[in-house]
C-alpha cells in the first residue's frame, strides 16, 4: 500500500543528490521513496511531508531536502551534512528577471537552528520561489519552521535594506498561507518593479565594486569618481558595494563572503554588470564572471569604453581602438563566456582551432597595423607643427583633470564653439585655436585631453603622439577645478602625467577655474599658495587677470609682450586641427 500523500502516478526516481556516501541500502530506498510524494498547489509544506523529511532526517543525522515544483511534485531529493545541503545544479532559470526558477527548497535542520546564511543565499542566487527550514524535533517529529521569499527593491524593509521576508518560527499544523496566491503575487510585483525602473532609465544597471587594502587609501573618493565615470559611459549605477581587507584575493579580488553578497545583490537588483574601481587581471575577471554569470569590466576598460564612445576624428578612432586591443589580447584566452567568442553567443566551441584563436591572431595583426596608420598620422602632424614652428605665434596650451573646464576656457578666451560639457572626458581631440589680443600678436590656444588618476597606461601610450602637441607649447595653463574637493590631489595626478610626457620643465601656470561655484576662501588659498590666477570660464571672470599673467609668462619664455585689457576675436587656425 502507498504511504498518504504518495501518487501510484509518478513511479520512483532513482537519482539521489548530495551526500550519500554511508548510507545503508535501506535508507536510500527511503529517501529515493520521497519522489513518490506530492503536495497540493496551495500548500507551502504538508504535514506528512514535515514528517518523513524530519524521521529520514534524524534517522541518518544529516539535512534533508527536497525541491518542489508549482505542480506540487518533487523534482529533487538532496541529501547533506550535519549543517548544509549541498544543491545540485539546476541550470537556467525561467525567461525574464520578475521570474522565479519554479522551485522551493524544504529541508531538515538537525541541530534547531533558524534559516541560515546559506539558505537565504540559495534562495536569491538560484531565484527559488521559497525556502523553508523545518526543525527536527524529540524522536524525530517535526518541530517549527521558517520559511522565507525574496522581496521586490520597492518592497525591501530593514535599515540594511534586506531582500527577504521570513516567516516564523511556527508549527507546521498552523501554516496556512496559501503558496499558489503568495507566489503569483510576488511575481506580479517584481515584474511591475523591473516595468517602473525602465520607464525611468533603461540604461544597463551597473553595481559598483570598490576594493581598499590596508596601505590604500580614499577608497570613497576612487568610487565618487568611478559613479561619475559610468554615468558619463551611459551606464545606470544602481548600487555600490565595498570591502576593506588586508590584501586582494589573488581569485576573485573580494572575499568569499563579499563574493556571495555581491551574488545576492546583483540577482536581486538585476544588475546587468559589475563594474570593479581597480583592475582586474584576466583570471580574476573570468573567475568573477563564471562565478557570476554577469558581464565584469575594470575600471581601465570602463574608461576604454568612454574613449570609444566620444572619439570622433580618424586619429581619436585609431587611438581608442589600439588602446582596446592592446588591453583585450592578453585576455582573449580567459574572457568569459559570454564575450569569448567572435560569433555563436554562450556555448559556441567548435572542433579544431576555436574562433578565440583566430580572434588573437587578428588582433595582434590589427595592433600592427594601427600603429603603422598612427605612424604615418604622427609624421603628417610633425609636418603641421614644424609648419606652425615658422610662425611667430607662441603656443599656450591647456592641460588638467578630466572635467576642469578646459574646453569652457577655450571657448571664453576665443569664442570658440568647441564641445563643453559636464562629464568626464568629454574632450578627446586636441583643438586649437588662435586668440587675437588688440594692439599686439596673436596667440594660439591648444585644448588637449584631460588627465585622470591611475591613467590606463595603454591609453596614454595609444594618446601620446595627439599629445606631442603639448611639446611645442610655450606656456601650460594647468586649469584645475576648485570646487572640487580632492582639488590638491588632481593638480599631482596632472603633474606626474606631466612629468612622464617629459614635459616637467615646460613654464606653466595654474587657472583656479570654477571660482563662482568654490568656496571663496579655498579658491584664495589655492590661487596664492600656487601662484596661480582665480577665473570663471563659464561666467567669464577673472580673464583680464589671466591674459596679463599669460602675457607674463610668456615674456619670461622670450615671446615678448602680450598686452590686455581683453578683448578678444576667434578663427580657426588655417591649418586643420590637429
Amino acid at each position: 500500500m502507498l504511504a498518504e500523500g504518495t501518487d501510484s502516478r509518478f513511479p520512483p526516481v532513482t537519482k539521489l543528490h548530495g551526500n550519500t556516501t554511508g548510507l545503508k541500502p535501506s535508507e536510500l530506498k527511503s529517501l529515493d521513496y520521497l519522489y513518490r510524494r506530492r503536495l497540493a498547489p496551495h500548500q507551502i509544506v504538508s504535514p506528512e511531508l514535515a514528517r518523513n523529511l524530519c524521521e529520514l532526517s534524524a534517522g541518518i543525522g544529516r539535512q534533508v531536502g527536497v525541491l518542489v515544483d508549482r505542480r506540487g511534485a518533487i523534482t529533487h531529493v538532496i541529501v547533506g551534512d550535519q549543517k548544509q545541503l549541498f544543491i545540485p545544479e539546476l541550470g537556467r532559470t525561467r525567461a525574464g528577471r520578475q521570474r522565479f526558477r519554479g522551485l522551493r527548497l524544504l529541508h531538515t535542520h538537525v541541530l534547531g537552528e533558524a534559516l541560515s546564511r546559506d539558505d537565504l543565499t540559495d534562495l536569491s542566487l538560484l531565484r527559488l520561489d521559497l525556502v523553508c527550514a523545518i526543525q527536527v524535533g524529540d524522536l524525530g517529529l517535526p518541530g517549527t519552521l521558517e520559511y522565507a521569499t525574496l522581496l521586490p527593491p520597492s518592497a525591501q524593509r530593514d535599515d540594511d535594506g534586506t531582500p527577504y521576508r521570513v516567516e516564523g518560527p511556527v508549527r507546521v499544523h498552523a501554516l496556512h498561507e496559501d503558496f499558489a496566491e503568495l507566489i503569483a503575487a510576488l511575481e506580479s510585483e517584481f515584474g511591475e518593479a523591473l516595468s517602473a525602473a525602465q520607464e525611468v532609465d533603461d540604461r544597463p544597471r551597473a553595481l559598483l565594486v570598490g576594493v581598499e587594502v590596508a596601505d590604500e587609501r580614499g577608497l570613497d573618493r576612487r568610487m565618487e569618481e568611478l559613479e561619475r565615470l559610468a554615468d558619463t559611459a551611459g551606464l545606470q549605477v544602481i548600487d555600490t558595494l565595498v570591502q576593506r581587507r588586508r590584501q586582494v584575493d589573488p581569485r576573485t579580488v573580494i572575499g568569499k563572503g563579499k563574493l556571495d553578497e555581491l551574488l545576492v545583490r546583483s540577482m536581486d537588483l538585476g544588475a546587468d554588470l559589475l563594474v570593479f574601481d581597480r583592475d582586474l587581471s584576466p583570471s580574476q575577471g573570468k573567475t568573477i564572471g563564471d562565478r557570476t554569470d554577469l558581464k565584469v569590466i575594470d575600471r581601465t576598460q570602463l574608461i576604454l569604453d568612454i574613449f570609444a564612445q566620444h572619439a570622433d576624428s580618424a586619429d581619436g578612432r585609431l587611438q581608442v581602438e589600439l588602446a582596446q586591443l592592446r588591453y583585450l589580447l592578453p585576455r582573449l584566452s580567459l574572457m568569459q563566456k559570454s564575450l569569448s567568442r567572435l560569433t555563436g553567443g554562450i556555448g559556441g566551441r567548435g572542433p579544431g582551432e576555436t574562433k578565440l584563436e583566430i580572434r588573437g591572431r587578428r588582433a595582434r595583426d590589427r595592433i600592427a597595423r594601427l600603429e603603422g596608420e598612427l605612424e604615418t598620422l604622427g609624421r603628417r602632424r610633425s609636418l603641421r607643427r614644424s609648419r606652425r614652428q615658422q610662425s611667430p605665434l607662441p603656443t599656450v596650451a591647456l592641460v588638467g583633470y578630466t572635467n576642469a573646464g578646459k574646453s569652457t576656457l577655450l571657448n571664453a578666451l576665443t569664442r570658440a564653439e568647441v564641445t563643453a560639457e559636464d562629464k568626464l572626458f568629454a574632450t578627446l581631440e586636441t583643438t586649437s585655436r588662435r586668440m587675437q589680443v588688440p594692439d599686439a600678436r596673436e596667440v594660439i590656444v591648444t585644448d588637449t585631453v584631460g588627465f585622470i588618476e591611475h591613467l590606463p597606461a595603454d591609453l596614454l601610450r595609444a594618446f601620446q603622439a595627439t599629445l606631442e602637441e603639448l611639446d611645442d607649447a610655450d606656456v601650460l595653463l594647468h586649469v584645475v577645478d576648485a570646487s572640487d574637493p580632492h582639488a590638491e590631489l588632481h593638480m599631482g595626478v596632472v603633474d606626474e602625467v606631466l612629468a612622464e610626457l617629459g614635459l616637467a620643465g615646460v613654464p606653466s601656470l595654474l587657472v583656479v577655474n570654477k571660482s563662482d561655484a568654490a568656496d571663496a576662501a579655498e579658491v584664495r588659498r589655492l590661487a596664492t599658495s600656487h601662484d596661480g590666477v582665480a577665473v570663471s570660464a563659464l561666467e567669464e571672470e577673472g580673464l583680464d587677470e589671466l591674459l596679463h599673467h599669460i602675457e607674463l609668462a610668456l615674456r619670461r619664455a622670450g615671446h615678448g609682450d602680450v598686452r590686455s585689457p581683453w578683448q578678444v576675436q576667434s578663427e580657426e587656425l588655417a591649418v586643420e586641427p590637429a
